[in-house]
């Protein structure tokens, strides 16, 4: 079943075309990967998924509704979550507190939080850390933290902006496992540059050059698609690989 669906999307910016008429389609339960190189377009569409900015031309449906037009909490409140590839948490306050900024205002008026904070915390490898000032995690950390604050919301589906970067080959491979884990029960788009180590956690993945889609299909086909390798090496050295 379609979850997110993108219509004709497009995006310039001072005449720049950021997403050039672009059709993408997620499907519930699934993780996609969005792929390309440096400007091609991925942080565009993540925001305008996300509310962040809105398209010039196209349409963009979430579980079947028009969202177009919704500002960012609204469709935050619908069930769209999103991590950001600079993390920046509240570092004076500790990481339960950071945690519960998260959550739904709501939770003032019922005195009832929809979620077990703490247990968020277990899930994330986070726990011990939760009365810990948010300025003295590493940056693995920090990530994990980054994700379960977009997970205090509930979310249907999340965006993950580069959850690789910087991080070390354990740190790595510790987020490689809680990704795996949490896509269990969310629908995941995940932006990434280390295209080789994303594609092992991906259902289906897209790659966008110059804000246009140039190969799209399961990583198997994705890694051996000439298009593909001519936008991220360009012509000569693609046709030395």
């Amino acid at each position: 079943m379609q979850l997110l669906e993108a219509n004709g999307v497009a995006k310039q910016f001072s005449g720049v075309i950021a997403v050039k008429y672009l059709d993408l389609v997620v499907n519930e339960g699934e993780l996609l990967g969005l792929f390309g190189p440096n400007g091609a377009g991925k942080t565009t569409m993540f925001n305008l998924i996300a509310g962040a900015i809105y398209p010039d031309a196209g349409r963009i449906y979430f579980g079947g509704n028009e969202i177009t037009r919704l500002p960012a909490f609204r469709r935050a409140r619908l069930g769209i979550g999103r991590t950001f590839q600079i993390v920046r948490p509240f570092r004076t306050m500790t990481v339960l507190d950071n945690l519960l900024a998260a959550v739904p205002s709501e939770r003032t008026l019922t005195n009832r939080l929809p979620i077990d904070p703490l247990d968020l915390l277990r899930k994330v490898g986070l726990e011990e850390r939760a009365n810990h000032l948010a300025g003295t995690l590493t940056l693995g950390m920090l990530k994990r933290l980054e994700v379960a604050r977009a997970l205090a919301l509930s979310p249907r589906l999340l965006l993950l902006d580069e959850p690789l970067a910087g991080l070390s080959d354990r740190e790595s491979r510790d987020i490689i496992r809680f990704i795996e884990a949490i896509r269990q029960t969310t629908t995941i788009i995940m932006v990434e540059h280390n295209v080789q180590l994303a594609l092992r956690l991906c259902d289906r993945a897209v790659v966008l050059d110059a804000g246009e889609l140039i190969a799209e299909g399961p990583p198997g086909l994705i890694r051996n698609d000439p298009a593909v390798i001519r936008a991220y090496l360009g012509e000569d050295r693609a046709e030395d690989a």
